[in-house]
């Protein structure tokens, strides 16, 4: 498969470096925090589940320790040789086709807030083709903060996340700048974001055949979606 840098993304630091400026080793490093826990409370147990952008599996670990079947989806073939448990699939979500229907569909790691509007739309139909009639969609959302509330700092994983910056570069669209520092390394990700208001966001579902059935956090950061009609 062709590999292709995205436009406006990058990183630096040790080992391989994804096309979205990912850093395999880093992401090898980070653990799940409340990502399970939320999906795990909002679809059935024992679901079928499709994982879109999987990266290392830091999520899809403790997902089939709980008994789920995941199928895992990444453009990197480096970030698929860490995932363990789940069948895996190479691929950039816009393209994913599977022909076949999950009873839920994740697309975390805000991604939906995708820099460009067409590969954007692109992985909400991959969800909307994706999921299974009476099935669900669940989209991680960036905090309504996210671009405001910079520099910012927090621990995570045994080293510190820094989000440098957040620029305007384009009509709704940011380029923010992230570094990572471990007591044995660093590295950085620059990437694109679009910034969505709430309507903003609903209405990018309505377009791809899917509608908000709840919010399952009070920021707004978790949503559970379903086929719309």
């Amino acid at each position: 498969m062709k590999r292709v840098v995205r436009a406006g993304f990058g990183g630096t630091g040790p080992g391989a470096i994804t096309p979205d400026g990912c850093a395999v080793e880093l992401y090898a490093r980070l653990p799940a925090e409340s990502e399970p826990d939320v999906i795990a409370s909002a679809v059935p147990t024992g679901a079928r589940l499709l994982e879109l952008g999987c990266g290392t599996g830091r999520v899809t670990r403790p997902l089939v320790e709980r008994g789920f079947a995941v199928t895992a989806v990444d453009e990197s073939p480096e970030m698929l040789e860490r995932v363990a448990g789940a069948a895996t699939v190479c691929s950039p979500i816009e393209d994913l086709d599977l022909g076949e229907r999950f009873d839920a569909v994740l697309l975390c790691s805000f991604l939906v807030h995708s820099g460009d509007p067409g590969v954007a739309r692109g992985m909400l139909d991959a969800c909307r083709r994706h999921v299974a009639d009476g099935g669900c969609v669940l989209l991680q959302r960036e905090p309504y903060d996210a671009h405001t509330s910079v520099p910012r700092t927090r621990e995570f994983g045994g080293g510190r996340v820094r989000i440098a910056s957040s620029s305007p570069v384009s009509p709704g669209v940011h380029r923010v700048f992230a570094e990572y520092e471990f007591p044995d390394a660093r590295w950085t990700q620059t990437f694109l974001s679009r910034p969505l208001t709430r309507e903003a966001f609903e209405a990018a579902l309505a377009e791809a055949g899917l509608a908000v059935d709840a919010y399952l956090t009070g920021d707004h950061v978790w949503v559970r979606a379903v086929p719309a009609g």
